[in-house]
């Protein structure tokens, strides 16, 4: 992924857990969408607007669970539920701003986050292996991607997630959410 990160303040001075948030949030919208753009450049072609935001929602649940992951343990549990809640909701006025612009108007944070807590539960049934995501993590994200997908009769999507693009999302989160945060990300 050859995506430019940011995740150096502009300002100096301390920052809060709800500012760090917000980079992350960012650089995870920019994440998921680079890795739709890669999708299509691959050959995955994407139906529509509406199809196109159906991936980047799973692929932003899958990092924001990633993000939780890798802060398990090293933030106390307030500031861990602190971090998550303001990541998704700044994902969630990212998103609806991307969409309004996309799609057109609309209220689309309530369904972000209706998915993204729906996956949160679905994820936190499938075992991680310390900080890094299991096989089945991956292919459940897969297969939430492909069955998003479905309309455009692609058969290897699966495979393409697996093997292709999650390696990158997870060097990504990883990169983003070490340096943001000062955690250790292995």
């Amino acid at each position: 992924m050859a995506l430019p990160l940011k995740t150096k303040f502009r300002k100096k001075g301390p920052k809060t857990l709800e500012d760090r948030a917000s980079v992350v949030a960012t650089n995870i919208w920019r994440i998921a969408q680079e890795a739709v753009r890669h999708m299509e450049k691959e050959g995955y072609p994407l139906g529509g607007d509406r199809q196109v935001t159906s991936v980047i929602t799973e692929i932003i649940a899958f990092l924001v669970q990633c993000s939780d992951r890798i802060v398990y343990g090293q933030l106390n549990e307030e500031e861990r539920g602190r971090f998550i809640n303001a990541l998704g909701k700044h994902l969630a006025r990212i998103t609806s701003v991307n969409l309004e612009e996309f799609v057109g108007p609309g209220a689309y944070a309530g369904d972000f986050i209706n998915t993204l807590n729906a996956r949160f539960a679905d994820y936190s049934e499938i075992e991680f292996n310390g900080r890094q995501p299991s096989y089945s993590v991956l292919r459940y994200l897969g297969e939430k991607v492909s069955r998003a997908m479905e309309a455009t009769d692609s058969k290897w999507v699966l495979e393409q997630v697996v093997d292709v693009e999650t390696p990158e999302l997870i060097k990504a989160i990883k990169k983003v959410v070490g340096e943001v945060l000062g955690v250790q990300v292995s």
